[in-house]
């Protein structure tokens, strides 16, 4: 049984604000090490922090999307292949660029690479599907805006959906002919399938499936929040014998209960989820308790009240002799 601390993965954070070189030395405030301008190839002017313990290497780049800003404060931190306990290291990373005067705006994003290396075509399947049939309640509690819906993080294909469900891909190969729509051996990194809620290019390309859902943030426990919620979708989709790709329509008067069971679906639960459970039901209208919402409970008490009152239901309180 996989769980989701089992699962590595990396992060991309977009923001704005600061230099590169500020934020690369925000983040060697924290894990120490060296810094280090190697400036090629020059439309990323990378920065990098290289560990000294670990020798991993954090790096910080230009990205050309983050068109509100000047291009000396448009940028992103890459981190290296992480695990379940460097989450707390990611957050004060993450507390310690904000606090150097970088911010996110409706342009930021923050991307998931995930991995594991005992991955199958069918836990990659099953991971499309369990997406595409909640598509509409990620999108809700995840406040993804329409631009970034139509442009860096699209709806999964129906085409690739359909493709996987009538033809389960027993290997990578045939996973990748589904995906493509050819077989594409050595897919380009930036090619437009990419731009998408779920990014299988990015498998091919470097081994890793990205997520691309989640809206910039500087919030400690909101990246916690998502980097969890990633995590827990992944090692279901390794643990499922299979999934549904029917997809759910999105109630807004059912929302936040149907995103809870969701979440504890997912194994989302006890404290150690307690606070993502909270931020990512935080956008979600309705209530996580009851389906039908809070403004139903004092009528069902009123209901309860008349029976009692009136004698309906008696003879179920009755002792039988």
């Amino acid at each position: 049984m996989i769980t989701l601390k089992d699962v590595t993965w990396g992060i991309e954070i977009e923001c704005v604000g600061q230099t590169r070189e500020t934020v690369a030395r925000a983040i060697q405030s924290v894990v120490g090490g060296e810094v280090v301008h190697v400036g090629t190839p020059a439309v990323y002017d990378p920065w990098e922090i290289r560990e000294t313990s670990t020798n991993r290497v954090w790096r910080v780049v230009a990205d050309s999307s983050l068109t509100n800003v000047s291009a000396d404060r448009r940028t992103e931190v890459v981190s290296p292949i992480l695990g379940y306990d460097d989450i707390p290291l990611l957050q004060d990373i993450v507390r310690a660029v904000r606090k150097a005067g970088s911010r996110c705006d409706e342009k930021t994003g923050i991307h998931l690479h995930l991995s594991h290396p005992d991955v199958t075509p069918k836990a990659l399947a099953n991971l499309a599907k369990m997406v595409y049939k909640q598509e509409e309640l990620i999108y809700a509690a995840l406040g993804v805006s329409q631009e970034r819906m139509a442009r860096y993080c699209r709806p999964i294909n129906p085409v690739f959906i359909e493709r996987i469900t009538k033809n389960p891909p027993r290997s990578f190969d045939a996973l990748n002919r589904q995906w493509f729509g050819k077989f594409t051996p050595n897919p380009q990194r930036y090619g437009p399938e990419r731009y998408c809620i779920l990014n299988y290019t990015a498998f091919f390309y470097r081994g890793a499936v990205e997520i691309r859902a989640y809206a910039g943030s500087l919030h400690a426990g909101k990246v916690k929040a998502a980097i969890l919620f990633s995590l827990a979708l992944f090692a279901k989709a390794m643990n499922a014998h299979g999934t549904s790709a029917r997809k759910r329509k999105y109630d807004p008067a059912s929302a936040k209960y149907d995103m809870r069971v969701f979440l504890l679906g997912l194994g989302m639960i006890g404290d150690d989820t307690r606070t993502a459970r909270k931020h990512l039901l935080a956008l979600m209208p309705g209530d996580s308790a009851f389906k039908y919402g809070a403004s139903q409970r004092p009528k069902k008490r009123a209901e309860k009240k008349i029976e009692e009152t009136s004698g309906v239901g008696a003879e179920t309180l009755r002792p039988s002799c």
